[in-house]
């Protein structure tokens, strides 16, 4: 039986927000990032020889946000259908679903843009998690056995229509830029345009993928047993990387080319396609996570409590940690901190950025502490969505 204090009160489970804690942290970096050092564009994937070593592993730490995150979320949600049954995760799928794609165009774009009508709509990955669980709230009523087949025939073949590119104006060509083509949708007013910054078909196979983890979770399923399938599957998803990536065809648009030295070498392996995410890129960084995972299973209470803090009220740090970076960007620009010639407040090295966002971790910790304080006291349905 699984140790009782490997879970946290109210029944959450200690390893799940201490991994979601780990990848919000790391997300924190990434777009530290992007407020304080666009002036060094990096690509998707990133051209090597442009970008310095250090930003480009600062930016490669970022990249197991996204998968880990919405796996985590198709998790959870098998954990909820256990206590509550299919038809009321449906209906908490679906509702919170909603919920992120109405924050995604409004607070979230307000706090990247400061225009509540920004000419151009950026959809990212709060979009793509609201309609990956608007998709699964579907999916679920699927035996489990189907959910795993449509799980990975979607995240492993994917890349099959990499070739199927539509144009403006041609039929399906907004359906399909939503799914799997990144691109400009024409809007009315008062927008001009949405950007598919995150095509969301891939996303739905990673959440179908967390719920069909859902009964490794299981009071009935021994911990050290739990802990051997996760590694299990961490391994073999690196494996399979490894394979494609050796291949070094289907999987990733982008060719690995050795490299003047073995890191190098190493970076360009790694070097992998997140918009929308290869085969390669969810292999990769999903084994990742389910490692990680089962460390933090063998950990007491599940990882360290500080991790399982923030992961605790992960829509309230997400949105929290947005308008932090934004008070503090335009207060670097009020005290004339702008760099010369530039007019935006410039970090000076990637080093930097993880410092600024050591920093920014201690007011956030305290604010989801106070948070996962309030929703463990409260019997408040609308705190479940935060």
């Amino acid at each position: 039986m699984t140790p009782p204090d490997t879970a946290s009160p109210r029944g959450r489970i200690g390893a799940i927000d201490a991994l979601r804690g780990l990848v919000m942290l790391l997300m924190l970096v990434d777009h530290v990032r992007e407020f304080f050092y666009l002036h060094a564009q990096v690509t998707d994937p990133m051209t090597l020889p442009a970008t310095p070593p250090g930003l480009a592993w600062t930016r490669l730490a970022s990249h197991v946000c996204a998968p880990v995150f919405i796996l985590l979320a198709g998790l959870s949600a098998h954990l909820y259908a256990q206590r509550n049954g299919r038809r009321a995760a449906a209906g908490f799928l679906l509702t919170r679903g909603l919920l992120l794609v109405a924050l995604e165009v409004t607070l979230v774009n307000l706090a990247w843009t400061l225009r509540p009508f920004p000419p151009v709509l950026y959809l990212q990955v709060i979009w793509a998690i609201g309609l990956s669980m608007i998709a699964l709230a579907g999916l679920l009523w699927l035996p489990r056995a189907g959910l795993a087949a449509v799980a990975l025939a979607i995240m492993l073949g994917h890349n099959l229509l990499d070739g199927l590119v539509l144009a403006p104006g041609e039929g399906g060509f907004v359906p399909w830029a939503i799914l799997h083509q990144r691109a400009l949708i024409a809007l009315p007013w008062p927008w001009e345009a949405a950007r598919t910054s995150y095509p969301v078909l891939p996303w739905i196979g990673v959440a179908a993928a967390g719920y069909v983890l859902g009964p490794l979770f299981a009071p009935s399923v021994d911990s050290t047993a739990r802990r051997r399938r996760l590694v299990a599957l961490g391994l073999a998803a690196l494996a399979a990387f490894l394979v494609l990536r050796g291949l070094n065809g289907y999987g990733e648009p982008a060719p690995w080319q050795p490299g003047a030295t073995p890191l190098a070498t190493v970076l360009s392996v790694l070097n992998l396609t997140k918009y929308p995410p290869s085969a390669g890129f969810l292999l990769a960084t999903l084994g990742l996570g389910l490692l990680v995972l089962a460390l933090f299973e063998a950990l007491p209470a599940g990882g360290p409590g500080w991790l399982r803090v923030f992961g605790g009220a992960p829509l309230f740090f997400y949105l929290l940690h947005l308008w932090l970076l934004r008070l503090l960007y335009e207060g670097g620009l009020a005290l004339g901190l702008a760099t010369p010639g530039s007019g935006r407040v410039e970090a000076p090295s990637p080093a930097a950025l993880w410092l600024i966002a050591a920093v920014l971790a201690l007011p956030l910790h305290a604010a989801c502490a106070w948070m996962t304080g309030l929703k463990r006291r409260s019997r408040s349905r609308l705190l479940r969505y935060l």
